[in-house]
């Protein structure tokens, strides 16, 4: 009889006994169960460790990888519509947004609700009245201010294949004429407001063979046809989708023109490849179709329809429309439409900053514009809340565009060497004496070192193409360096001094023109404007520099806007620039003005005031000089401006 320890041997089998058969299992699991923990414990530590290298080297890592995602995706849909020759444009998706949310509130305007299908509908009726007096490829000049036919009209042209040339409403007289002849518009659509503007060049236009519509139900004068009472009367169903179709995404799409601060408007082509990346801005930044976009923006600006309303189409979100912005009405629009993004540009977020009252009773998370200051920055979101803003840098004709999509005050963009791979810029050395790029031996420019502050450039390449300006070839050739880096390269000049930090954020500095030199060094107008706002009785300032007879380079002066309950301190302006600018960037003439001279599009005017000068003979407003003397900035009078002038007073 066998017992339990037996061990028996059957046809040369062992058999192990029962009990030392568990006890080995359980200590071979009991040696895996140990190595899989330890395993677990090394790899919890791996990622603890790579977590916190991330953290400390790369701290951007996974919001930079989030962007770049999204840009890639967004650009590989571009490069199919390259590849395919089967372009879907802003207008296609506009239509295909009608046709899949009819009923959803697109735009609103001055309290009334406009839906997809409504703007849709409203579209196809201006297509159907131009069908006969338009072709496909034609340009029709567009000159209205914001309002909802604004959007009819630009839809319904484009449904007919034709570019749109978008007239700022500010221009008159011969730049208007102007106008008109580099895009080669032969029609053109005014708003009924905007028709007395047309009265000193109506004669001129009908000789040029342009035929004027008004949106008007009757013809207000010989010569102008009236739009509404025919689009009344003309059919709501689309025109076929041939007439609109491209194939080739560097087909232009829009005339948008710059400013024209220093001389005649420039018409900058928009194709359909620079109308699809902007479209692509706020959903780039994260935002969604449950979006409501304030946009108080001119229409006839980039930011305004080629980001503001395009983008909104790309959402599929709703658009409120202002007609024209106002600080005081900002915030209750916001409360009343229950606004989640709103969009900026130059001085807009400082007027708000001006109102009286904090306001962060809203719904506002988000804002996307360019153009904001530091101290403005800090300020507002000190007033108004934990706003994500979102700065976007790049110029209506260029080839380049950076994002903060991190948020760091102060910064336009950001950049990395992924984002370097698929954006050519480089940063080069400037003369601000002679004003053009520092060449070396070889001829060729010379890369500033991080932190430097260099002339922002962008390579022109197949990726990048820089499209000019209409009928001018030569302003176009203007904005173009060649022989950069190798013979035969091309980079667009962005005319913008800007500085890349270790981190790879991008600041914008100056302007090429604004930026002077006084006492050997360079000045840079933004950085004085900021430590002047920083005074308690200066609301605005616009800081330049003037030719001083005797002297090289230009003196700084600035124009300043008092605040309404304070008064001009000569005294404490002398004590804050003397401790916190050095004496070459200390403004020595100060003008007080009631308001500054602005373009359309809330950037400062600087060109007329420094062809004025600082002669109080033929400058009516206060004029102050800065005396170390008197430790005060005193009133500039005859004789100062004379000793000044003829070298007696050193300066």
């Amino acid at each position: 009889m066998l017992n339990k320890h037996s061990c028996i041997n059957w046809d040369g089998i062992a058999v192990t006994p029962v009990t030392q058969l568990t006890r080995g299992s359980s200590a071979t699991v009991t040696v895996r169960q140990s190595e899989m923990w330890s395993w677990i414990a090394a790899l919890l530590a791996g990622i603890l460790s790579a977590h916190l290298a991330q953290r400390l080297w790369f701290p951007y890592f996974w919001k930079d990888a989030l962007f770049l995602t999204r840009v890639i995706r967004y650009g590989a849909r571009l490069e199919i519509y390259k590849r395919t020759s089967r372009v879907v444009t802003v207008v296609d998706r506009f239509v295909q947004q009608a046709q899949r949310i009819p009923d959803k509130a697109f735009l609103i305007y001055e309290g009334v609700t406009y839906t997809y299908g409504e703007l849709e509908e409203r579209s196809n009726r201006v297509a159907r009245v131009f069908k006969d007096a338009v072709k496909k490829g034609d340009t029709v000049a567009l000159l209205m201010s914001n309002e909802p036919d604004f959007l009819s009209v630009w839809f319904g042209l484009c449904k007919l294949g034709c570019a749109v040339a978008f007239l700022n409403t500010n221009i008159r007289s011969r730049s208007l004429l102007h106008c008109f002849r580099c895009c080669g518009a032969e029609l053109l659509v005014v708003g009924a407001d905007l028709l007395e503007t047309l009265e000193d060049i109506l004669p001129s236009l009908q000789q040029d063979g342009i035929t004027v519509w008004c949106m008007r139900r009757d013809s207000p004068r010989p010569g102008v046809h009236s739009l509404l009472d025919q689009m009344q009367k003309a059919s709501r169903e689309p025109v076929p989708a041939e007439r609109r179709s491209v194939r080739c995404l560097r087909t232009p799409t829009l005339y948008i023109f710059t400013s024209g601060t220093t001389g005649l408007p420039k018409a900058a082509v928009i194709t359909h490849l620079q109308a699809l990346k902007a479209a692509g801005g706020f959903w780039v930044y994260g935002a969604t179709g449950s979006d409501v976009i304030y946009t108080p923006l001119p229409l006839y600006h980039s930011a305004a329809s080629l980001v503001g309303i395009g983008g909104t189409i790309e959402l599929g979100a709703t658009c409120v429309l202002k007609k024209k912005f106002s600080a005081s009405q900002f915030w209750h629009d916001c409360r009343k439409h229950n606004v989640t993004i709103f969009q900026y540009i130059g001085e807009l977020c400082r007027y708000l900053c001006n109102q009286p009252m904090n306001e962060k009773d809203h719904r506002v998370h988000m804002g996307v514009g360019n153009g904001l200051r530091q101290d403005v920055w800090r300020e507002f979101l000190r007033r108004f809340g934990d706003i994500r803003m979102c700065e976007i840098y790049g110029s209506t004709e260029g080839n380049l565009c950076f994002m903060n999509h991190i948020g760091k005050i102060g910064a336009v963009g950001r950049s990395n060497f992924f984002y370097k791979l698929i954006f050519k810029y480089d940063l080069v050395k400037y003369d601000l004496v002679r004003e053009e790029p520092v060449r070396d031996h070889s001829g060729f420019c010379q890369h500033v070192q991080k932190g430097e502050t260099g002339l922002l450039l962008s390579k022109i390449c197949s990726q990048s193409p820089f499209f000019g300006y209409a009928g001018s070839k030569q302003l176009t050739e203007k904005k173009i360096l060649r022989d950069v880096f190798v013979k035969g390269d091309a980079y667009f000049n962005t005319g913008d001094l800007m500085a890349e930090d270790e981190d790879d954020f991008i600041c914008f500095r100056d302007r090429v023109g604004d930026t002077f030199r006084w006492k050997g060094e360079n000045v840079a107008t933004t950085e004085v404007t900021e430590i002047l706002g920083l005074v308690d009785f200066i609301q605005e300032a616009n800081v330049y520099g003037v030719q001083v007879p005797g002297n090289e380079g230009r003196a700084g002066m600035a124009a300043v806007i008092v605040r309404p309950e304070c008064r001009f301190d000569g005294k404490k302006l002398f004590s804050h620039v003397l401790r916190e600018l050095p004496s070459y960037a200390r403004p020595l003439f100060i003008r007080l003005q009631e308001s500054l001279e602005m373009t359309s599009t809330f950037k400062q005017q600087k060109f007329s005031l420094v062809e004025s000068g600082f002669d109080p003979c033929s400058i009516s407003e206060p004029l102050f000089f800065l005396d170390y003397t008197e430790k005060s900035y005193i009133p500039l009078t005859s004789s100062i401006y004379d000793s000044i002038v003829s070298g007696q007073k050193k300066v």
